[in-house]
């Protein structure tokens, strides 16, 4: 389903590359047409900044809202188990499934990294990348209302996501979702504290959130790589994840 990796592109981090390919995005996603009608013109306002506004104020503008907005963070784990335990179990489950469809990460983000995981899904099978889309469309919903509320357009792709799942979100799911703690991301010494490190541990007995994965966990904030907009060839065998990124 291409549209999911053209989802995925306009999620990527501003660039000049990303707004050259807007008009290709734009006329893929009606031809496929797996978006309805009213929801491919509420992504227009994000389609038409992404192709003409000055990139370095797309790229402060996606700073303060997924870099530095907790609650508005990319990695969906984030959402759901925060910083337990769990998170780091749910990644390991994650990146085996990757594994078991012949797919291999060839960048330096996590597994849970939502163009990465809409980059998966679009390639994989109709059906099953809507069932796929289907567990964690609790999280696509929080954070489309989150940036909804900030008037952001970047709602609009996560409206479409759960539009496009298999089955929307139970209201018990809704509740699961980590509450917003109404973060600031201009307040930098309560951004210093969310993010404060902990002791990281190697070895037996560390725990499986320990390690490189919270290693990189930990700098995302500063220098993350972000998906490019081309879609690499699928190979036969595997399918490696090259997402590339403008960032210095």
């Amino acid at each position: 389903m291409k549209t999911l990796k053209a989802l995925s592109a306009l999620l990527a981090y501003p660039s000049s590359a990303q707004a050259s390919a807007v008009p290709e995005i734009r006329d893929l996603l009606h031809e496929e047409a797996v978006v309805a009608t009213g929801q491919l013109e509420a992504l227009e306002p994000l389609l038409s900044a992404l192709s003409v506004e000055d990139v370095y104020d797309l790229q402060e503008r996606y700073g303060m809202l997924f870099d530095r907005t907790r609650s508005l963070s990319l990695h969906l784990f984030e959402h759901v188990h925060g910083e337990s335990r769990d998170r780091g179990q749910a990644m390991v489950d994650l990146r085996s499934v990757y594994a078991t469809a012949g797919f291999e990460i060839d960048c330096g983000e996590l597994p849970d990294f939502v163009p990465l995981f809409l980059e998966f899904c679009s390639l994989r099978p109709q059906d099953e990348a809507r069932h796929l889309l289907s567990e964690p469309a609790h999280v696509f919903a929080a954070l489309g209302e989150r940036l909804r509320k900030k008037e952001s357009a970047y709602a609009a792709v996560f409206e479409a996501l759960v539009a496009i799942a298999a089955a929307q979100p139970t209201a018990e799911a809704l509740d699961a979702v980590v509450p917003d703690a109404g973060d600031d991301p201009t307040d930098l010494r309560a951004l210093d504290a969310a993010w404060e490190e902990e002791e990281v541990r190697f070895g037996l007995g560390s725990g499986a959130e320990c390690g490189v994965d919270v290693l990189t966990a930990k700098v995302r904030q500063a220098r993350r790589p972000a998906p490019g907009v081309a879609v690499d060839e699928v190979r036969p065998a595997r399918t490696v994840f090259t997402h590339l990124s403008s960032r210095a």
